[in-house]
């Protein structure tokens, strides 16, 4: 199935993301941990691409496969093309249609250090388009509530995005946000610009303060009081920490569902205790 059909169900779609081991751990531990996410029942679970892009020892489609062929879910393979050649892009399209993934989310990716980017592929637009030209797959792409970070401006960030929505990307998958207002305006702003696939709002529970700072600094969203507050508060308590950040992510997507928000994609970090208890406390909201 592809990732847009179930947006045709006219309910709010909830997703999860996992991604590939590091180097130093076994692929072992993914698998522990989309065995305990397939019982939350998800419209589907992405899976992201190996780091800096490298297809090289790329667990990603078989993790991807996994999801689907054993399980039964829905799966979404990343790709990113910035250290790709078309070669390269063509080998794994090649690898997921072998085992009967549909759906890619089509980025960019991002620059590693001291690596001279591919030329193949400038903009994940180009991606996009290259995909839709070689395979009949299902194929979203990111967006960024508080714009992208090479982007000159709001505006020229929506106007790069709907142009890889007329290249083909089907739906969107947000950058995390922490403030929901941000999200709002910017699809507001996305409709008004004739931009009208459905858009999931991606959503990360804190689990440590490192991680948030780590992850800020990448994506550069900002962090409302109420949050600052709670991470100061809890910073020295780890498990507290854990709870609140549960809680503030629980509060964020009560309001987006309130507010018809079109599906919701929770960053799971590969733990399904945090998966688990935000889904048993939404799911009958959805």
């Amino acid at each position: 199935m592809k990732i847009r059909e179930l947006y045709n169900e006219n309910r709010t779609v909830l997703s999860f993301e996992v991604f590939p081991p590091k180097k130093t751990s076994g692929v072992e531990t993914v698998y522990k941990a989309v065995e305990e996410l397939k019982d939350l029942k998800p419209d589907y679970i992405s899976v992201t691409y190996g780091a800096g892009g490298s297809a090289v020892n790329n667990f990603t489609c078989e993790i991807a496969s996994l999801i689907k062929n054993k399980y039964g879910i829905e799966s979404m393979a990343h790709l990113t093309c910035v250290n790709s050649e078309k070669s390269d892009v063509d080998r794994v399209l090649k690898e997921l249609k072998e085992n009967n993934i549909e759906n890619i989310l089509a980025l960019r990716g991002d620059r590693v250090p001291d690596i001279e980017p591919k030329t193949d592929f400038k903009y994940a637009s180009d991606l996009v388009t290259y995909i839709k030209e070689n395979g009949d797959f299902g194929v979203s792409g990111a967006c960024y509530p508080e714009t992208h970070s090479e982007a000159k401006s709001q505006k020229e960030d929506i106007l790069n995005l709907k142009h890889k929505v007329e290249c083909g990307a089907e739906t969107l998958v947000s950058q995390l946000f922490f403030d929901n207002n941000y999200f709002y305006d910017f699809k507001e702003k996305c409709e008004i610009a004739g931009i009208s696939v459905p858009m999931c709002a991606g959503i990360m529970p804190v689990t440590n303060k490192n991680q948030i700072e780590r992850m800020v600094t990448m994506c550069g969203a900002s962090l409302p009081q109420k949050f600052v507050k709670m991470i100061q508060k809890y910073e020295a308590r780890p498990e507290a920490l854990i709870d609140a950040g549960i809680a503030y992510a629980i509060d964020q997507i009560v309001d987006l569902i309130s507010n018809g928000v079109d599906g919701v994609h929770i960053y799971t970090m590969n733990n399904p205790y945090i998966a688990r208890k935000i889904t048993e406390s939404i799911k009958g909201l959805l």
